[in-house]
């Protein structure tokens, strides 16, 4: 909910980024500052993206904002189940899977987040939980519309708890998500798949977690907030 920095660091990205990056870049600000960026990014291919969505078409929602209306101001991503929405408002897998078929259908690309809290992680019931989540936030997803989403783990004790992911850890956990999606779908599809890497990612520890076989990318938090340490992790190599 930092809407101060969001000109500024699209405007300070279009200039560094350039006309061809090497990796797809994305920008996911507050709703009330979607038209900002997405006048600041106009003609890149920095890609534009809601941090929500309302599973529902239209209809008396006050409040609530829909894939439609995302696609109007340019949104072509959107971010479903992060963890500060599962812990603080009680997002359940079931809301999950309904906004992630909501978002299908209305062209956007869905980046569904999922991972263990620290208890989870200290109780051995990182596996289970991971496991849940999946099936349950991609509950009722075909393989034809599979390959187009992406997957975000966030392990949420690695997130400003002063605890540290290691890579091997990150790694162990994405290799899981990619057997689980081999499973739901057929492991042809799961290699088409994206797995972000969402647990306080820096450029000083971008470079290893990317290199791991089954990390594709990174959900950066707070690192987003500054254009130097965002673009460390994008030209992370």
């Amino acid at each position: 909910m930092r809407g101060d920095t969001a000109a500024a660091l699209a405007k300070g990205l279009v200039t560094a980024v350039g006309d061809e990056p090497a990796v797809d870049v994305v920008l996911c600000p507050p709703f009330v500052y979607l038209d900002v960026v997405a006048d600041a990014i106009a003609g890149t291919p920095i890609g534009l993206g809601a941090q929500n969505l309302y599973a529902a078409d239209d209809g008396a929602y006050t409040g609530e904002i829909n894939a439609g209306m995302l696609n109007d101001v340019g949104c072509r991503y959107v971010i479903l189940g992060h963890s500060e929405r599962r812990a603080l408002l009680g997002e359940t897998d079931d809301q999950i899977s309904e906004k992630l078929h909501a978002a299908l259908a209305g062209n956007l690309v869905p980046i569904v987040c999922v991972g263990e809290t620290l208890d989870d992680r200290e109780a051995g019931r990182t596996e289970k939980v991971v496991e849940t989540q999946i099936r349950g936030s991609l509950a009722g997803l075909d393989e034809a519309r599979a390959a187009s989403i992406v997957v975000a783990y966030e392990p949420v004790w690695a997130i400003g708890t002063g605890k540290t992911a290691t890579p091997e850890q990150a790694e162990e956990v994405h290799a899981l998500i990619r057997q689980l999606l081999g499973e739901l779908f057929t492991p042809e599809v799961a290699a088409q798949i994206r797995i972000q890497y969402g647990g306080s990612v820096k450029p000083s520890n971008a470079k290893e977690l990317l290199g791991q076989a089954n990390i594709d990318g990174a959900l950066v938090g707070g690192a987003s907030l500054k254009v130097d340490d965002f673009l460390g992790i994008v030209t992370a190599e």
